[in-house]
């Protein structure tokens, strides 16, 4: 019967040094091959070039390496590239790399698909499949930034987990791949390029504050009334805006890490005079910079973007009442690759 192979990457520091006793080797060997594998993205025993070759036979044959693969690559006239990235049991997910003048951005995904159903997303119509691992949400990053040396000759600066499911339903395995990210022994990136953004879980909040984590956070708003925001977010329903801004606040005063809130406009929705209102009193209480961010149309939903010259009117009130605001115009949507329209289409 053919022995069962070990995901190589699933083991801890101190999971390696166990495996190492079992196989009768030194324990200078777990260092070895966690730095290969977090610091230098090894993802075959045939690159560690400084253990030998008997014993890269005997880990071959007890442990494998579950990598992701590239699938389609597609580039937007506005130089947005989306790609999607096939897993070790055919799953699919997307990335996206963002270019702009200072920046090279990865948008990375946290889970196959998505449970939270938000009205205006394409990956809300999906079926949730299964949380990523740590090492598939690192591959991600490790892929999009080769496509930003290959085509910008530029690596990345920046990453956020916006992609594909909720972060916070997939705390371990996000906050694992995070940790390979931002430690010196892995690719030792600062946490401070870091952002997660969520629909909004106020529990997950407080326990990303008393982790004391050193990243940013995004909280996708998109309504300022639970009213509102129940129509679109059924997350709502059991995670109203007085959790949310509760949560946030003992967010800030925890980690004194940037928050910000993204909301994404719709014609008569949630871009009127009462809107402005209604954003400024959640926003007020809470450090932040404020995202408003144009709708980018979807097969599956009837919502229509706001003109620009209404969202021009809805930034300028918000700022002429004291917040920091910005007017963020979508990247990608030629591609869908713009913001809620990550959906694994086959075209």
């Amino acid at each position: 019967m053919e022995m069962v192979k070990k995901d190589i990457r699933q083991f801890s520091r101190v999971g390696l040094l166990e495996v190492m006793t079992e196989l009768g080797e030194k324990p200078y060997r777990a260092k070895q091959i966690y730095e290969w594998i977090w610091s230098k993205s090894a993802t075959s025993f045939d690159e560690m070039t400084n253990i030998s070759k008997s014993f890269r036979s005997q880990l071959k044959a007890h442990f494998e390496f579950l990598p992701i693969r590239k699938d389609i690559q597609q580039t937007s006239h506005d130089g947005t590239v989306k790609a999607s990235f096939r897993l070790f049991d055919e799953n699919l997910i997307e990335g996206v790399l963002i270019p702009s003048d200072h920046r090279m951005t990865a948008c990375i995904s946290s889970q196959v698909g998505c449970s939270l159903s938000c009205a205006f997303c394409a990956t809300g119509y999906l079926e949730r499949k299964r949380n990523l691992t740590p090492a598939e949400i690192y591959d991600q990053v490790i892929q999009i930034n080769l496509m930003a040396l290959d085509i910008y000759k530029l690596p990345l600066t920046n990453i956020v987990l916006m992609g594909m499911g909720e972060p916070l339903l997939n705390y371990p395995n996000v906050m694992q791949a995070i940790d390979h990210l931002i430690s010196p022994e892995g690719l030792g990136m600062s946490s401070r390029r870091i952002t997660l953004s969520t629909a909004g879980i106020a529990k997950m909040i407080r326990k990303l504050a008393d982790d004391e984590v050193r990243f940013n956070l995004a909280l996708s708003l998109h309504a300022a009334t639970d009213q509102k925001r129940n129509q679109i977010m059924p997350i709502n329903a059991s995670n109203s805006l007085q959790s949310l801004s509760d949560a946030l606040q003992y967010f800030y005063q925890k980690t004194n890490s940037k928050i910000t809130l993204e909301y994404i406009a719709f014609k008569n929705f949630n871009d009127g005079p009462e809107d402005v209102e209604d954003l400024y009193h959640f926003a007020k209480k809470i450090p932040c910079l404020i995202n408003i961010i144009e709708y980018n149309p979807i097969d599956q939903a009837t919502f229509q973007k706001s003109s620009f010259e209404t969202l021009e009117k809805f930034r300028a009130s918000l700022e002429k009442k004291g917040l920091n605001v910005r007017l963020r115009r979508s990247r990608g949507k030629d591609i869908d690759a713009a913001c809620g329209q990550l959906a694994n289409k086959r075209d």
